[in-house]
């Protein structure tokens, strides 16, 4: 089983006997979706840690469009829910690149395409500099904030 599996479990039954009812919800509904992802095709199997990531990254992303979608409504408690369960969520997420960090990023993944290729890079070749630059993120920047990094570079 894998230990970040594992960590969320523990936390659920620590926020249990604390009772924490929006630590409790927001693990059981995580841990739901792990499940679900483990028994989805064929055969069921047992995610790995970044697959674990993955679902978790997903639902840190659902609760970050829901909270953007009940303050467009005016629904400021539902967005104010959202926003909270989305940090509990963060706690088990790597952290984030910073801005100076994305930029740093995006020149190295130019400078390893110029190595190899021996041309600068134009817009033609975004989508392979993207591709080295998405490796070395390692799932911790935004597609849409590496992309725009890399094409300020271009």
């Amino acid at each position: 089983m894998s230990t970040l599996k594992e960590q969320l479990r523990s936390d659920l039954t620590a926020a249990m006997k604390a009772r924490d009812e929006l630590v409790k919800a927001t693990l059981r509904l995580t841990l739901t979706a792990i499940g679900t992802a483990e028994v989805a095709g064929t055969e069921q199997r047992e995610l790995s840690d970044d697959e674990v990531l993955g679902v978790i990254r997903k639902e840190a992303k659902k609760r970050a469009e829901s909270a953007e979608a009940f303050s467009a409504a005016g629904r400021t408690e539902m967005a104010a829910q959202e926003t909270a369960e989305g940090e509990i969520l963060a706690r088990y997420l790597p952290r984030p690149l910073t801005a100076d960090e994305l930029s740093a990023l995006a020149a190295k993944a130019v400078a390893d395409f110029e190595a190899e290729t021996g041309e600068k890079p134009g817009m033609k070749q975004m989508g392979q500099v993207m591709k080295k630059a998405t490796a070395a993120a390692e799932g911790r920047a935004d597609g849409k904030a590496l992309s725009t990094a890399v094409r300020a570079l271009l």
